[in-house]
């Protein structure tokens, strides 16, 4: 049984509230959306006026939980977190395919961060090309045409990160843990986040060479 002592929070309740949030309404449009382009997924589930309801509203409520979260000091702190790059980040890149041991990331590394920004880039062309799609009168034929292109093969490149994703947190029983809970060990986090300290702990000093602090 693991001691409250050796447990650091990492998440608090609304930040993992929005990832939940989140990533339940993707799976639903994702799910939705192979039963709408995948004829026996549509012949076994049926009722496609339904579906297309279904796929619409959790699509159009996709941004909600990042926006409802963004009213939450930690969230906002996170956000900046992910969508600044550092030197840091670079190195963490660079020893990746080196496969060194030595990592340096702060609280999120380059990885969680390009995954980050793809799913926020992804989420608002993705919501655009369905509003187009959707509301035929927005755009001329042309565009409507090009939208659904777009979006039909943005869905496919979504639903293999994704699936990627999955499989990189499956592995990480700490990660899930955090996400869950709120809380990871400290070892895992000074093994896996080494620059990164809780709030109210001083950051871990940056290795030579490790260029610019990781957030």
């Amino acid at each position: 049984m693991r001691r409250r002592a050796d447990l650091v929070p990492r998440f608090t309740r609304a930040e993992r509230w929005a990832h939940r949030a989140t990533a339940a309404l993707m799976g639903v449009c994702l799910a939705t959306a192979a039963c709408l382009y995948l004829a026996p997924l549509a012949q076994l589930v049926g009722n496609r006026p339904l579906v297309v309801t279904v796929h619409v509203w959790c699509g159009l409520a996709l941004p909600v939980p990042l926006l409802l979260g963004l009213t939450t000091r930690a969230l906002r702190a996170d956000f900046s977190r992910l969508s600044r790059f550092t030197p840091a980040d670079r190195q963490w890149l660079r020893a990746l395919r080196a496969r060194a041991a030595h990592r340096p990331a702060g609280k999120f590394n380059a990885g969680q961060k390009l995954y980050a920004q793809w799913t926020l880039g992804s989420m608002l062309v993705i919501l655009g090309t369905g509003l187009l799609m959707w509301l035929t009168h927005l755009a001329p034929p042309a565009w409507r045409t090009g939208a659904t292109f777009v979006h039909d093969w943005l869905a496919a490149a979504i639903a293999v990160v994704v699936a990627g994703h999955v499989r990189m947190a499956w592995r990480d029983g700490e990660s899930r843990l955090g996400m869950r809970t709120g809380l990871v060990e400290r070892s895992w986090a000074e093994r896996e986040h080494p620059q990164w300290r809780p709030e109210g702990e001083e950051p871990a000093p940056v290795r030579s060479g490790a260029g610019e602090a990781a957030d």
